[in-house]
């Protein structure tokens, strides 16, 4: 499988694959990449419906040059911790920036929450998201008080009486509830317009098949959700140490 940057030319078969409708994983498997290569590609250019090959390409280039100019060099380069790769945590916290995009996230907001999943800390500063990101305070600001106000992330202060941005580990519950209320919500008014258009009608049975469905299906994922909430808050497992000396009492 070919790695390294997409060349013009395969942005040009990504095009071509989109404008015929193909999925994802088809364009990918025709180029030989990953799909979530192409699925990255696309979304941070413009979407399915309004990627453009040439201006793909130039946006990558004004990307990787802005990268160069704002990367640390020399030995003043911070290293990742625990040995990690950090050109594959980037590709990672891009394509997960991706993906949450996909589920509806704006991009800012998206690229926020990534930084925050990723981090050892499940925190960070406003001044370390500019400087991760790239973007204004301003950015950065917008999309933490948007991400508060759906409650993905809150604030707290730190020793050193900073603000710091948290997400924690119960957010993806908080959110399935959240979704949870919502689909119960629609179901609870889908079932009102029974009475409003007369029981025994058809527009009434659809309705009311609707609002079942919806029953049970916020139904049992709020209760998958309960029972699978501990999974969570579960903390790694530290690997023994195989380097220890062995003991000399037997």
């Amino acid at each position: 499988m070919p790695g390294g940057r997409l060349t013009q030319s395969e942005r040009q078969q990504i095009a071509l694959g989109l404008a015929d409708g193909l999925a994802y994983a088809e364009i990918a498997r025709r180029l030989d990449r990953p799909t979530s290569t192409v699925t990255r590609e696309v979304m941070r250019n413009g979407g399915p419906t309004a990627y453009r090959a040439d201006l793909a390409h130039r946006a990558t280039e004004r990307r990787a040059h802005r990268r160069r100019q704002a990367a640390p060099r020399g030995p003043q380069a911070s290293p990742q911790a625990h040995g990690r790769d950090a050109e594959a945590v980037r590709e990672y916290e891009e394509t997960l920036t991706v993906v949450l995009m996909q589920s509806g996230t704006p991009k800012m907001m998206a690229r926020v929450m990534a930084c925050l999943m990723t981090s050892d800390a499940g925190s960070l500063t406003a001044s370390e998201l500019v400087q991760r990101l790239q973007v204004s305070p301003a950015s950065i600001s917008k999309a933490v008080a948007f991400l508060e106000e759906q409650g993905l992330v809150r604030r707290e202060r730190d020793e050193r009486r900073r603000e710091r941005y948290v997400i924690d580990d119960d957010v993806w519950y908080q959110s399935m509830m959240a979704s949870v209320r919502g689909t119960a919500h629609v179901a609870e008014t889908a079932r009102q317009g029974v009475g409003v258009l007369g029981a025994g009608t058809p527009a009434a049975a659809r309705l009311e098949n609707v609002a079942r469905f919806l029953d049970f299906v916020s139904e049992s994922l709020a209760r998958a959700a309960d029972q699978a909430r501990e999974v969570l808050h579960t903390r790694p497992v530290t690997p023994p140490d195989d380097t220890a000396e062995p003991s000399a009492d037997r």
